[in-house]
């Protein structure tokens, strides 16, 4: 064997070796997330004094945000929305950005999570490829960018962006796989990919960036997270059809809609309203998705849940009066978790539409002839 060959055959056995030898993302998931990785390649890692106060930190804010919010829903959702809760159909969270967290509390067992925002995916975190200094600051920088969701229900955006761009841990992958692991599921695989114009994955150039990953959820089902960097105006969709015509082919599933900046209450956003007005069975959300108006007695059957207080200050343009005049009708009591704006528990409220076309239409059973 020539000496190149030599070269080539060791240099690529050394490339399986440290493939194999790479920390899995579930790995990388739990050390992100603050928790135990005894016994994998990131345990050296988690003796240093930066993971450890990291650790502790995230522990005491998951621990406040599990008796605050997420104990609750898992008591409430099977009790008031069952047929929402445990619906396997895939589930549609527009303007999410990379809040996995609330998807998967209110709906545990989608088959298939389809989230997207403006904000940037970001490369596939790998702790190891840091210096002590910048895993440090980059998870400093995470808890800084969890701060809102954890405390409030919701993103801020620009806090989130300005965190997470200060440290090799970018976009919104790092807080994907965040969420994943401390909500009891397992990573098996993270792909960045792409969509074509036509709602395909592809390898060819693309406008709408995105990561696959696949996880086992807590009942042992196979699942599947997806988030796309997009833009759902009118004109984004026109300009760059893809991320919606990936919907189209998804079938028909249910959507989620929180803390959207009241977007689908405009013009502008109306091709992302519709869609979701005819490509879903349920739509669960705060009074910032779609407006009451657009559920038509004739087509939906409608839930209202909690109190509604109507939109904070920035958005009071967006009061919804026949919103409010429904809510007195049927009063509900309080929600025993807070959702979207208003986040505190007494003045949040749950909008939730069933579309008549996915209720089973009752059949004439003929009776028996006596004989």
């Amino acid at each position: 064997m020539k000496l190149s060959s030599v070269c080539l055959f060791l240099s690529l056995l050394c490339l399986q070796v440290l493939a194999a030898a790479a920390p899995s993302p579930d790995d990388q998931a739990r050390f992100l997330a603050g928790l135990n990785v005894d016994g994998t390649l990131l345990e050296p890692l988690a003796r240093e004094s930066a993971w450890q106060e990291h650790s502790v930190q995230f522990q005491r804010a998951w621990g406040d945000l599990e008796e605050r919010q997420l104990a609750p829903i898992r008591v409430w959702m099977p009790s008031a929305l069952s047929f929402i809760y445990a619906d396997p159909s895939p589930l549609f969270y527009f303007f999410s950005g990379p809040d996995f967290l609330y998807a998967h509390a209110l709906i545990p067992d989608a088959k298939t999570y389809v989230l997207c925002g403006r904000e940037p995916v970001g490369v596939v975190p790998d702790v190891t490829a840091l210096s002590a200094g910048s895993r440090a600051a980059a998870l400093q920088n995470l808890r800084k960018a969890l701060n809102a969701i954890l405390s409030y229900s919701f993103f801020i955006t620009a806090d989130m962006k300005g965190d997470l761009s200060q440290t090799q841990l970018s976009g919104t992958l790092p807080v994907l796989q965040v969420f994943l692991a401390r909500m009891g599921c397992q990573i098996t695989n993270v792909e960045l990919v792409k969509l074509s114009d036509a709602g395909d994955l592809t390898l060819d150039k693309s406008r709408t960036p995105g990561v696959k990953i696949s996880f086992v959820g807590n009942a042992g089902q196979v699942q599947t997270l997806y988030y796309f960097t997009t833009d759902l105006s009118n004109w984004g969709i026109k300009d760059n059809p893809g991320f919606m015509a990936f919907c189209q082919k998804q079938g028909q599933g249910n959507a989620l809609v929180k803390a959207a900046s009241y977007l689908m209450h405009m013009d502008e956003f109306s091709t992302a309203r519709d869609f979701l007005l005819n490509g879903t069975r349920n739509v669960i959300q705060d009074d910032s998705g779609i407006p009451y108006r657009f559920f038509k007695s004739e087509s939906w059957m409608m839930g209202l849940y909690g109190n509604y207080a109507g939109p904070i200050p920035l958005f009071a343009k967006h009061d919804q009066p026949d919103l409010r005049a429904s809510f007195k009708t049927a009063p509900t009591g309080d929600l025993p978790f807070g959702v979207g704006y208003q986040w505190r528990p007494g003045v949040s409220s749950l909008i939730v539409g069933t579309a008549l076309r996915s209720v089973p239409k009752a059949h004439v059973v003929a009776e028996p002839v006596a004989e």
